[in-house]
């Protein structure tokens, strides 16, 4: 059963900082009577295992229309909810129980045994003693052989993110439902899912676990293929102002490589994020790992707001197909000219 557990380093000052200022939050909630929620998102899993993804949160209470639907809101109120630093969580699959400990950001990511159908499948998630939450993970058959990793900024969804003002701006100011999709990629992604039945869909990004909840709506409401999300934590880490996008990525494209030797991954990215260079490396380290990989190229206003190209330009080496595109159109056309797609 994979597991991978991060050793302890020294924490630095911005940190130690942020901890109080949560905690000091944390206390003030809890006086006027709030409790901590077990948010789980969409994780996945093998056989005899799952990994497990969610956070701990003391969340504001969500606006709603007059027809009860959820209410577009403001990006901040995703950063608004307090995290809950090292909470016992329980977690309920498969008939069986168990306690994991949520991180110092309040994310919760386990490996837990299970033994579950391949597909989607429902656990459960709940903290000190309040109403179970269900969340899914999708099991993959340990059959399948094909899989798609695919980022979420300027992939899938237009944010021109890497440049900072933007960001914040797409990130804490712009509706909820203002964010628009990148023409032509949720019939892409839908129709690989479909010639691969059973495959498993999991989306990379250097976004924060604030932003999950907002994200899985927008690929919903757009119409992409469910499937995994694998964010990260906004602010600073034990040893750095800020994490690193980057390491996050080579991270967990390496653990896939780890937890699934069998699948071949295609890998879905844009040249403004780094995407190029990191799955340039990946296919290298892991030649076996990769079935193709597929680059969208932001158009040229899209490049200068996110900073710039970061293209490898030279694939030679990599040894397997490799192909770039507008949108999800073209992207399809050169899949289908690559044996990737069915023509």
């Amino acid at each position: 059963m994979p597991s991978t557990t991060p050793a302890p380093g020294k924490i630095h000052w911005v940190a130690r900082l942020e901890r109080r200022f949560h905690a000091w939050r944390e206390r003030v909630a809890r006086r006027k009577g709030r409790t901590p929620t077990a948010v789980p998102f969409s994780g996945y899993g093998g056989e005899g295992w799952i990994r497990v993804v969610g956070r701990v949160l003391i969340v504001p209470a969500p606006k709603h229309t007059p027809e009860g639907e959820a209410a577009s809101v403001r990006g901040w109120r995703s950063f608004a909810g307090i995290p809950i630093a090292f909470a016992q969580v329980t977690v309920t699959v498969g008939g069986e129980t168990h306690e994991v400990v949520a991180d110092r950001g309040g994310v919760v990511d386990a490996v837990i045994p299970a033994d579950l159908p391949s597909g989607w499948q429902t656990f459960h998630m709940s903290v000190e003693g309040g109403t179970p939450t269900p969340g899914r993970v999708f099991v993959v058959d340990p059959a399948v052989r094909f899989g798609i990793v695919s980022d979420i900024d300027d992939t899938v969804m237009v944010t021109a993110l890497p440049r900072p003002l933007l960001a914040a701006w797409n990130s804490f100011v712009l509706h909820t439902h203002a964010r628009q999709p990148v023409p032509g990629m949720a019939v892409l992604l839908e129709r690989i899912v479909r010639e691969n039945p059973g495959s498993p869909m999991l989306y990379l990004s250097t976004g924060a676990w604030n932003v999950a909840p907002t994200l899985t709506g927008f690929l919903s409401r757009h119409l992409f293929p469910p499937g995994a999300m694998l964010l990260t934590d906004w602010g600073p880490t034990h040893d750095r102002w800020f994490r690193s996008g980057t390491d996050h990525k080579r991270t967990n494209l390496r653990r896939l490589a780890d937890e699934f030797p069998d699948i071949a991954w295609l890998l879905i990215g844009d040249d403004g994020q780094h995407d190029d260079e990191i799955y340039t490396e990946f296919t290298r380290e892991h030649p076996s790992s990769v079935s193709a990989v597929a680059i969208r190229r932001l158009s040229p206003a899209q490049a200068v707001l996110a900073g710039g190209r970061t293209v490898v330009d030279d694939h030679s080496a990599a040894g397997v197909p490799w192909v770039t595109a507008d949108d999800g159109a073209g992207l399809a056309e050169r899949l289908e000219a690559v044996g990737i797609l069915k023509a």
